[in-house]
């Protein structure tokens, strides 16, 4: 290692702090740069963590722990994958959120992240080796944030939500954050407020669409894949237009993901599985009703439809049984404005008496008379009572998931549901809930958040150095998560909790790696899959120096 003094100090993989040994202080030209004292790992995350809790709200929390995470790789870790409940919500999200919001006005670090624009595709490859600075790159997540969910198009501000995605891999899953790489594409931005906005580091201009983006994403993907030649790619929040699309140009290709197509599917599914299971109900005698049909409900669907077809259904027969609901109401194929994912299921209109009346949620409801609806819709309260009390009287345990987030935009509340339904209601929701009492039973309500997912899916995938990221093996995900559930507990989650993420990601990735092994996708040996595992997973210690 070459790097000495404040060079040293400053790069946040390498970094100590007062941590330093006395041999390695004088080894690296550290001495008198800093306090005396040399402290251990458990010292310096105490106090880091009696920081954190002075600190009088999330929002400085989370400007804290990131200053922290900037400085300090190793210790930001140690501290947040041991209070990974607590901190989830502030690192990512809700708290995310603001900090997309606020990003160019308080913009003080690039946290390692690689800045692309669609202005410059000549650049791409020197801003990914300047950005990876030399090391070896397993994962990258990247976004061009025209959709995040619940709070839209975000510019370049967006390359938050790549770099809170990659915290939480290493922390729930152990993945070395010295190998991994958060980027974001800027390809102008719609939202009027940031072209305006002066202090606004992006592209103060509308975002570029059609053959330019295209041929941007495909040099992005193409080089990307050249440089760091094992990489698992991690799709994030890109708009309606253009998520499906890029995910299936690459998918036959490389291991490449999208979380919000298949992240939010495969929790989900986990979680109507582990509700399935509650019930004792099969998944092939369900009707689905997609509230919101865009990205997220129709990537959803999609995973579900393949688990009933996987279950033994044929695929026309499979899709008879979802119902989506959009602007339009439900959605219809004689629709001039479907989108390809859409237009796979909307119904025919001789289907029902009279097609032309339904044309919102509750009328849907009346004429499908669903057993199953999840919400991925960001408008907020849309589950009312009426509706959630007209599906109770057709199903004698409702599913229920109100997804969209952050928490005023969840179409409903556990507490509501099942108040409405008398406690029949299975429900899961995207954002954290407490647990529910009612009539002398404690629910504990499942957070269908992506987290739940996602992490073990990619340890399973890179720990496989697996080609390509298969349905087998994300099937393989969805059963491991919704497995974990106790069905006989009264008042039991369809999901298992955060607080037992560190565990089921690694049962989720055992799984995937064995599938990979099973699909022939794998470039190393996946005899022992533990073995896979624990060659690549990283543990937040400080290693000793050797000059």
């Amino acid at each position: 290692m070459r790097k000495k003094g404040y060079e040293l100090l400053n790069d946040p993989f390498l970094n100590k702090g007062t941590a330093f040994t006395e041999e390695e202080r004088h080894a690296y030209g550290l001495v008198g740069i800093l306090p005396p004292t040399v402290q251990t790992l458990a010292e310096q995350e105490k106090q880091a963590y009696d920081n954190v809790l002075m600190k009088p709200d999330r929002s400085e929390k989370r400007h804290y722990l990131m200053n922290l995470f900037s400085r300090n790789r190793t210790l930001f870790y140690a501290l947040f994958s041991h209070h990974l409940e607590e901190f989830l919500p502030i690192v990512y999200d809700p708290g995310i959120a603001e900090s997309i919001r606020n990003y160019s006005e308080f913009f003080i670090t690039p946290q390692n992240a690689a800045y692309l624009t669609i202005k410059h595709p000549e650049q791409i490859e020197e801003a990914l080796c300047n950005a990876a600075d030399g090391r070896v790159i397993d994962l990258i997540v990247v976004t061009d944030a025209e959709a995040i969910l619940g709070i839209g198009d975000w510019g370049t501000n967006g390359v938050s939500i790549s770099t809170g995605k990659l915290m939480v891999y290493t922390a729930a899953a152990g993945l070395d954050p010295s190998r991994v790489l958060p980027v974001v594409i800027d390809a102008g931005t719609n939202r009027q407020s940031l072209i305006d906005n002066p202090l606004y580091l992006g592209l103060h201009e509308r975002r570029v669409k059609g053959a330019a983006y295209d041929a941007f994403i495909h040099t992005f993907v193409e080089t990307a894949e050249r440089i760091f030649p094992h990489l698992y790619l991690h799709f994030e929040d890109f708009g309606r237009d253009h998520a499906a699309k890029i995910l299936y140009q690459y998918k036959g290709r490389y291991a490449v993901f999208n979380d919000d197509i298949e992240g939010t599917g495969i929790v989900t599914l986990a979680g109507i599985l582990g509700a399935l299971r509650v019930s004792r109900q099969t998944l092939a005698a369900q009707r689905y009703l997609c509230f919101g049909a865009g990205t997220a409900g129709c990537g959803i669907v999609k995973r579900i439809c393949q688990e009933m077809c996987a279950q033994g259904l044929g695929e026309e027969e499979a899709k008879k049984r979802f119902y989506l609901v959009d602007r339009q109401g439900l959605l219809f194929e004689d629709m001039a404005d479907l989108t390809p994912e859409q237009r796979l299921f909307a119904r025919r209109r001789d289907e029902f008496l009279h097609s032309d009346e339904i044309t919102d949620l509750a009328a849907a409801v009346r004429a499908v008379q669903p057993t199953i609806l999840v919400g991925t819709s960001t408008q907020g309260g849309a589950f009312t009572e009426g509706i959630v009390r007209e599906m109770a009287s057709y199903a004698e345990r409702p599913i229920i998931f109100p997804l969209s987030n952050p928490t005023e935009l969840a179409e409903a509340k556990a507490a509501d549901l099942l108040a409405w339904t008398q406690g029949r209601a299975l429900v899961a929701t995207g954002v954290p809930t407490p647990p529910v009492r009612y009539q002398g039973i404690t629910y504990t309500i499942g957070q269908a958040n992506n987290a739940l997912i996602y992490p073990g899916l990619g340890l399973g995938v890179i720990a496989a150095r697996a080609r390509l990221l298969t349905d087998r093996m994300i099937s393989a995900a969805a059963h491991s998560l919704g497995g974990i559930v106790d069905p006989a507990a009264a008042g039991a989650a369809v999901l298992p909790p955060v607080s037992k993420l560190h565990s089921f990601s690694e049962t989720i990735a055992r799984n995937v790696v064995a599938a990979a092994g099973e699909e022939g996708v794998n470039t190393v040996d996946v005899t022992d899959p533990d073995d896979c595992i624990g060659k690549v997973k990283w543990l937040p210690t400080y290693k000793e120096m050797t000059k």
